[in-house]
């Protein structure tokens, strides 16, 4: 599982129908300075690409989310269904201590 943040929706105008009615979430996937620059406001925005994740749990913009990538993303519907990523958890708060150099 990977930590993001949601940057926006997208809306499609067509869609198979396994699809229809889904929920897609623009996400911006942490990297190592998120959790480096420890108590410090994060960017939203970073160098990684953005990616397009499914979500059934209701997400927003700006929200903090767990998602998984590659077949463990489709494993959970009956046929699966092609998708790469899907929300697996809504993250209240993230704690990080970095190992002190000896």
């Amino acid at each position: 599982m990977r930590l993001g943040t949601v940057i926006g929706r997208v809306t499609l105008s067509q869609s198979i129908e396994a699809l229809r009615g889904a929920r897609w979430l623009v996400v911006s996937p942490f990297n190592r300075q998120h959790f480096q620059q420890g108590s410090e406001p994060l960017n939203l925005i970073t160098s990684e690409p953005s990616l397009v994740v499914y979500d059934n749990l209701g997400g927003g913009v700006g929200d903090t989310i767990g998602f998984v990538e590659g077949r463990e993303a489709a494993s959970p519907f009956d046929p699966p269904i092609p998708i790469d990523a899907i929300n697996a958890a809504l993250v209240d708060e993230t704690f990080y201590t970095p190992k002190q150099d000896a």
